[in-house]
């Protein structure tokens, strides 16, 4: 049996117990050791606004187009940063008791479909805790990074810092996808790293990194930055802007933020309108590019060379160099399985507030 995180309806989120299937040839049974909560995404099912549950979505036309939902209440086994032991073999492509990081749902136990499910082995001196950016959400991050390379070398990118090396970079949103964001591009050699974010203790979070802040509350952050960062005669600003936060004034801040001719590689996921957007101010006036970077898509010409395990590879190696501060610093709640209903209601609610909260099977050693 297997207990899975359950989203009945808007507000309202259970646990539910679900026979596991059969063990196939090739596959394998993982118990949950770790199950990272992603605050974005996941947090719109519980609201209620994603799109997703209020249109159909056509893959063949790409396009959200009325029609029945595509996705419908209760939706079950949400959530894409997972660790797991497996506990069953059937493969030789995995061994007993090794720790893999996949993409599964919240949910205490799963059996891996061999043609369907990818998977990457930890290696034996990587925290367990920061596993969870392994499969999925540290590629995203990596994914922001890759675009902005292409924007600047084409197909002719070499190294995941390409696109940062030497430069003056802004991350805007100190969320989780924002802070891995800044770590990427400061492991990726940036000159400089300003992270800008309205809330003081994530602003903190960023600084306790090593990153510069600005707070988007005090005075303007573009002014700031444009006064300080000079490249020529009416050139100044960020070489490019990685937009993280999903609020509209957030993508207006950052296309304030570039100099001319610059990109915006944006990571992040809208739910709501873009008035706040002018499209006739910076962005007609100064020649700006905005890339959409999510990781369903790495640029043109490099899905051969950068596919979703270099990414994974590349994730590694960050939580390498970064992984005690990732562990002091952002992740901020640890709990049980069992607690995990209420604190997503929680979370959706803001009655609690989070950086980066991790389901485990054994509370008491994380938090000690």
């Amino acid at each position: 049996m297997s207990s899975v995180l359950n989203i009945e309806a808007p507000g309202k989120v259970s646990l539910v117990e679900e026979e596991l299937p059969e063990l196939p040839d090739g596959g394998f049974t993982v118990e949950t050791t770790h199950s990272g909560v992603s605050a974005g995404t996941e947090l719109t099912y519980v609201k209620g606004d994603n799109p997703y549950l209020n249109a159909t979505f056509d893959r063949e036309l790409g396009l959200f187009v009325p029609g029945e939902p595509s996705i419908e209440y209760p939706v079950r086994g949400i959530g894409y940063m997972q660790v797991g032991r497996v506990v069953e073999t059937r493969t030789k492509a995995v061994r007993e008791g090794a720790l893999v990081a996949m993409c599964y749902g919240h949910r205490t136990a799963y059996v891996a479909d061999p043609l369907a499910d990818r998977f990457v082995e930890l290696p034996a001196d990587l925290d367990p805790l920061l596993g969870i950016y392994v499969a999925h959400m540290g590629p995203i991050c990596a994914n922001g990074l890759l675009h902005a390379a292409h924007d600047l070398h084409g197909p002719a990118v070499q190294q995941l810092g390409d696109g940062v090396r030497g430069r003056r970079v802004v991350v805007v949103g100190a969320g989780v996808v924002g802070l891995l964001v800044a770590c990427f591009a400061m492991h990726g050699g940036a000159a400089e790293v300003v992270v800008v974010d309205e809330t003081p203790a994530r602003l903190e979070v960023a600084a306790a990194l090593g990153a510069n802040v600005l707070a988007a509350v005090d005075d303007d952050p573009a002014v700031t930055l444009k006064r300080r960062w000079r490249h020529a005669a009416q050139d100044r600003g960020a070489d490019v802007v990685f937009q993280c936060r999903g609020r509209t004034r957030a993508l207006a801040l950052g296309l304030r933020l570039l100099r001319p001719q610059g990109t915006l590689v944006d990571l992040a996921f809208y739910t709501e309108g873009a008035e706040a957007v002018r499209l006739g101010e910076e962005f007609h006036h100064n020649g700006l590019s905005v890339r959409c970077a999510q990781i369903g898509r790495v640029p043109r010409g490099l899905a051969h060379a950068w596919d979703r395990e270099r990414l994974s590879f590349e994730t590694i190696g960050l939580l390498r160099e970064y992984g005690p501060l990732l562990r002091r610093h952002v992740i901020t709640d640890v709990a049980g399985f069992h607690d995990g209903p209420q604190l997503l209601m929680d979370l959706a609610a803001r009655r609690r507030q989070s950086i980066q909260a991790v389901l485990c099977d054994d509370v008491e050693q994380e938090r000690g």
